[in-house]
């Protein structure tokens, strides 16, 4: 793991209908450098990436949220971005080949609780697979 105030590559847009998780993991991600967009519901995270579907290295997705799951999320999202890297965190298990095969090199999973350790290590495993930043 980098130290905190290394500069990293990245943008991610983070989303999850937990506030005090989302809260948190935006301000830790900032921390280690990364360019972080955090939304509490998967509409208001569709929005932000439908305007500019290739400016996010990574989407991080709760599963379970209320109106628009996590999962149709990332299926319309990987419409519009087949590349983007996909981090899912759950409480509860996913099964990772729900999404479409092509995906899964570029597709990690977290259960819920996890450490900030254990977020920037799947983060950076994540982005090292498909190349780094964002191509903005």
């Amino acid at each position: 793991m980098r130290d905190v105030g290394e500069r990293q590559a990245g943008r991610i847009l983070i989303v999850d209908d937990e506030k005090a998780l989302l809260v948190v993991m935006e301000q830790y991600l900032r921390r280690l450098g990364y360019e972080v967009a955090a939304c509490l519901s998967g509409q208001e995270a569709w929005d932000l990436f439908e305007a500019h579907p290739s400016g996010y290295s990574l989407v991080l997705a709760d599963i379970t949220m209320p109106e628009m799951s996590g999962h149709e999320l990332l299926l319309r999202m990987l419409e519009l971005n087949p590349t983007i890297g996909i981090l899912i965190c759950s409480g509860y298990p996913f099964d990772v080949s729900t999404l479409p095969a092509t995906v899964h090199q570029q597709t990690g999973f977290l259960q819920k609780p996890f450490t900030p350790k254990m977020l920037s290590d799947a983060i950076e495993r994540l982005l090292a697979a498909r190349g780094g930043g964002a191509e903005v």
